[in-house]
């Protein structure tokens, strides 16, 4: 079995792997990082996003020996200390959650939508961005402005991620 070597979340982490071992696998199964969800399997919801070298990517079609050497940051990277990334603490604030299931998954998009769009985020551009996002429990009204208060508060110096 192949050795995968990444950083997650700014740990050194080693483990032998089955070469079809899928990168949320990785995650959940062999790190016990239990907050990329497993929600479809074929790419389409992105209850499963997590940020590789920085950027986006929905971990249940990437293989875990594909990530080798890489940096991986989770949702449970984001929070520093007792302290929540200000995505996280938006979406608390804007109520832009319901059962949670999405909930990880889409707040690394945000942040992602954040870092490819700028801080200055209208509610068109953050729906067109969150396609390939889905919330079986919302409109998205919350959402979207959890994203945009979470943009602004990152424009504020609060977080670079």
């Amino acid at each position: 079995m192949p050795l995968v070597s990444m950083t997650v979340n700014g740990v050194r982490r080693e483990v032998e792997v089955e070469a079809r071992t899928l990168l949320v696998q990785f995650l959940r199964d062999h790190l016990r990082l239990t907050g990329t969800h497993v929600g479809c399997d074929t790419s389409q919801c992105g209850a499963c996003t997590v940020h590789v070298d920085g950027v986006a990517i929905k971990s249940c079609t990437a293989l875990a020996v594909a990530c080798d050497g890489a940096t991986v940051t989770t949702i449970e990277g984001l929070q520093n200390g007792d302290e929540l990334h200000p995505m996280q603490r938006a979406f608390h604030e804007e109520h832009g959650l319901q059962c949670g299931f999405c909930t990880p998954g889409m707040i690394m998009s945000a942040i992602d939508i954040v870092r490819r769009n700028g801080h200055d985020l209208d509610e068109y551009t953050v729906r067109k961005q969150l396609d390939g996002n889905i919330c079986r429990c919302t409109g998205y009204h919350n959402i979207v402005r959890a994203i945009r208060a979470g943009a602004s508060a990152m424009r504020s110096g609060q977080a670079d991620a």
